[in-house]
Parts: structure tokens; sequence; C-alpha cells
């Protein structure tokens, strides 16, 4: 019996059979009873991509209502200062610093990896050391910039005799000339005179011309060109006066200057 269930038995699985699935973990279902194959794992869906514009909208939805609220809860605890309400608005108010400090953050390492965002790297520089050597090269291209418009330019100084701020204005000016070499041409509204500027001119009809009312006035004027720019009233310092002729000169439009009128009658 046995050699014959031996010889009625195959000796080999055909290769296009399912594979045995080992014996029934029941032991009631019997050794001949012939186990399915464990059905295939299906597929999972790739997830849909998000919509980055919806997540826009919502974050600004999210935002103007946080706004909201806030003006609400900060208007509530004004009006009725009780300890809830204004418990409530002091959380709130915890949240909203909470993030705007971690933008600060976020923004602060972009900044580092991104020069060209970085608030330091622009203009004048927070470092002590930085700002030494920010310093002496902007003073080097102001000197660069005023000795070029010393060249091509005069300074026109409107006075008065009597008036006391043009005769605290005069030694600047004077300082101010020797120190870039530029020339001024100082004209006298009254026919006073001024320390340092004893080849002052009498008005001629210049100070009409020029709209001048007030007095000590300065113009950077550019005799080829006549072009004339207005520089400051009062009394103003060797560094105000350099800042003033640097920004004129640098970044002169060319509109609106009146022409100048250089035949001045001596004194």
């Amino acid at each position: 019996m046995a050699a014959a269930c031996r010889a009625a038995g195959p000796s080999e699985p055909d290769e296009g059979a399912d594979a045995w699935a080992g014996p029934p973990s029941d032991p009631r279902t019997g050794w001949h009873f012939y186990v399915d194959p464990p059905p295939a794992p299906r597929p999972r869906a790739a997830p849909h991509p998000r919509n980055a514009q919806g997540d826009e909208r919502d974050a600004l939805a999210r935002f103007r209502q946080l706004q909201k609220e806030v003006e609400e809860r900060r208007a509530l605890a004004v009006i009725l200062p009780t300890e809830p309400n204004v418990r409530r608005y002091m959380e709130l108010e915890a949240k909203v610093v909470r993030n705007a400090s971690l933008f600060a953050d976020i923004a602060q390492r972009i900044a580092w990896s991104h020069p060209e965002l970085d608030p330091a790297t622009q203009g004048r520089p927070v470092n002590a050391t930085a700002l030494e050597v920010f310093e002496q090269e902007q003073a080097r291209a102001r000197s660069e910039v005023l000795a070029r418009a010393a060249r091509e330019h005069v300074l026109m100084f409107f006075f008065r005799g009597d008036c006391g701020y043009c005769h605290a204005m005069a030694p600047v000016l004077d300082a101010f000339r020797r120190r870039h070499g530029i020339r001024i041409i100082a004209v006298s509204a009254d026919g006073g005179a001024l320390a340092g500027f004893p080849d002052a001119r009498r008005d001629n009809g210049i100070v009409r011309t020029m709209h001048v009312q007030q007095f000590p006035a300065l113009f950077l004027a550019q005799p080829f060109s006549g072009r004339i720019d207005p520089v400051g009233v009062g009394v103003l310092s060797e560094a105000q006066l350099a800042e003033r002729i640097v920004t004129l000169f640098d970044g002169r439009d060319g509109k609106g200057s009146p022409q100048p009128v250089f035949g001045f009658d001596q004194p």
C-alpha cells in the first residue's frame, strides 16, 4: 500500500504549479486539503499633491482671523478689564509673540546664508571693527567726490552784515574752503562786511533772482552749465556741508534749477 502510494505520487512538483503553502494550521482540515496562497498586497495609492495656492489662501485666512481676534480681545480687555478678559488677551498676545520670534529666527538664518538679504552687509555695519573700516572708506570716497565737485563748482554764500548766524557760519565756510579747495562767492545782501570774506560782492539783484529770503543761504553752482542747487539755509557744520554737496553732486537730476547770474558788481 505504501509502495503504491509512493509510485502514484509525483517525485518533484511541477514548476508551473502553485507552491505548497505548508500544512494547515487547523488539524481538522486534513493533510490532503489544498491551502490557497495568501492574496498579493494591493499597491497603495500615491498621495495627492498638496495644493500650494490653497495652503496659502488658508494661511492668509488664518492670519486675518488672528488679527481680528487680537483686536477684539484687546478691545474687550480695555473696555471690560476683568481678569478673565485681560488673561485671554495676554494668552493670545503671547502666542503672537512666539510666532513672531520664530519668524525672526528663521529670517536671521536665511540672512546668514544669503548675504544679499542680510541688513548687516548693507549700508552702515553694526560691528565696531567693520564700522571703523566703513567710516574710513566713506570718508575717502567723500573726499574724492568733494575734490571733483571743487574743480567744477563754486559755493554761493548769501549773507547779511547784521546777521549773527551769518557771522557764525563764516569761519565754518572758511575752514571748509581751505580743507577741500572749493571756491566761495560771497554775496552781501545789505552791503555789510563779514570776517574771512573781504572780497564779498554787493547784491546786484541776484538775491531776488535766487529767491533768497533767509540768511545765511548756500547754493552749489556749476558755472559752465548754469546749474544751481540749494545746499541749505542757516548755520551748518562742515560734516553737513560735505554730506549735502556729495548728495547733490552724485544724485542730481538736472530739473528745476534756476539759471545763475555771475555778473556781480564789485564791492
